[in-house]
């Protein structure tokens, strides 16, 4: 199956605590079907004092699933469902059901 959401992406959360805000995908993780979004999710971790790190309460972003997020339409900025169509040249591109708008290309 094609990937309707990549990293880079601009999302909007449709469900949970960070319904309504939107976020750039930082790491897609296809077989677990969950996106990290920056600063959607935050979770606090304690973390033990290593040389590398210092120690204490660490926020970071935990995987949110893929159905909890919708792409962001380029025009609106709205939620948007995406669709695949083939250019005259032949590449297949990502397209904004919402707008009609192509996403990369």
């Amino acid at each position: 199956m094609a990937a309707r959401i990549k990293k880079g992406d601009k999302v909007v959360v449709l469900t949970g605590r960070d319904k309504g805000r939107s976020g750039e995908v930082i790491k897609v993780m296809p077989l677990e079907e969950r996106a990290l979004v920056r600063g959607i999710n935050m979770v606090t971790r304690h973390q033990r004092q290593t040389a590398a790190q210092e120690g204490g309460l660490i926020r970071k972003e935990a995987p949110i699933h893929l159905s909890n997020v919708a792409l962001s339409d380029p025009d609106s900025g709205k939620p948007t469902r995406v669709g695949f169509k083939t250019l005259e040249d032949g590449r297949k591109v990502r397209f904004a059901k919402r707008s009609g708008e192509t996403i990369d290309g």
